[in-house]
């Protein structure tokens, strides 16, 4: 029976296929080592419905009644412990500040296909949860977000415009452009980078162009500071550059931070000062 041999090629191909590209996207799933008690910053645990009933594990760092806050997401393969420099640095200027592991990440539910988009809908889901437990009124809301985090922050602005102030490092512009910049890494050749782009868009039922940062910061509201390292060699610098043109000047701006990669735009001098000049003209604080 030749249908059955061809059958059972058919699938181990898909199990294989599936194998492959899991691992080439795998990341040890870890929780925080260290919270913000560490730095004697008052926090307390909580937990964010989100998306298909699961929930976000997530601590609220109050600073003040009336305060803006400001939403923290972290990126791929990582937990909210990675924000501890942003929060040392924004809470003693007196913003609320909310962290959060995303789906699949730290303690949060799991996932089985993490994408950009799982992490904005967890976004909208910490700011929805923000305005609902009486947190932050819709406006004093600011969102800042790195690497997948950040392309996350610019969706969740474009979907939810409660959101008034973005701040993105290393974001992503889409999601072919990263996995495309992956396979040329890789040494993938062009055709077989194509193949896998066309069978995961059937295979797991994604539209790219639909969950592509690039593709939907025009419809944000949101004020948005791009800051993008002229070294991110894991997210290149031409993927800012496509975000900003695609980008309503009057609302967005880019800074590209000189001779900084993809995790150490924080360091450089400048950083801090620009970063609270944004967010003190482009988010109401009490």
């Amino acid at each position: 029976m030749w249908w059955l041999g061809l059958l059972l090629a058919l699938v181990a191909s898909i199990l294989l296929l599936d194998w492959g590209i899991g691992r080439m996207y795998r990341y040890r799933k870890a929780t925080h080592r260290q919270s913000p008690a560490r730095y004697q910053i008052p926090f307390e645990d909580v937990w964010i419905p989100t998306e298909g009933g699961k929930r976000l594990y997530g601590w609220w760092m109050p600073a003040g009644e009336g305060a803006s806050a400001l939403v923290l997401v972290h990126g791929w393969g990582r937990n909210l412990e990675r924000m501890i420099p942003y929060i040392r640095a924004l809470h003693p200027l007196g913003y609320n500040l909310l962290a959060f592991d995303a789906r699949n990440h730290g303690q949060s539910s799991p996932e089985k296909y993490p994408t950009v988009w799982t992490f904005s809908q967890d976004t909208v889901a910490a700011v929805a949860y923000l305005v609902e437990e009486r947190l932050a009124e819709p406006g004093h809301i600011g969102v800042i977000g790195l690497s997948v985090g950040g392309g996350a922050a610019i969706n969740a602005s474009a979907l939810d415009h409660r959101i008034a102030s973005v701040v993105t490092v290393g974001a992503i512009s889409h999601p072919v452009a990263v996995m495309q910049a992956g396979f040329e890494k890789m040494r993938v050749p062009s055709l077989v980078g194509r193949f896998l782009l066309a069978y995961m868009r059937l295979r797991f039922r994604l539209d790219f162009d639909a969950i592509a940062p690039a593709n939907n910061i025009r419809r944000s509201q949101a004020s948005i500071f791009l800051i993008h390292g002229n070294q991110d060699e894991t997210i290149p610098l031409k993927q800012a550059k496509a975000l900003y043109q695609a980008a309503d000047k009057a609302r967005a701006q880019l800074w590209v931070v000189p001779e900084k990669g993809h995790s150490n735009c924080h360091t450089h001098d400048a950083f801090r000062g620009k970063v609270q000049e944004f967010l003190a003209t482009t988010l109401p604080h009490a």
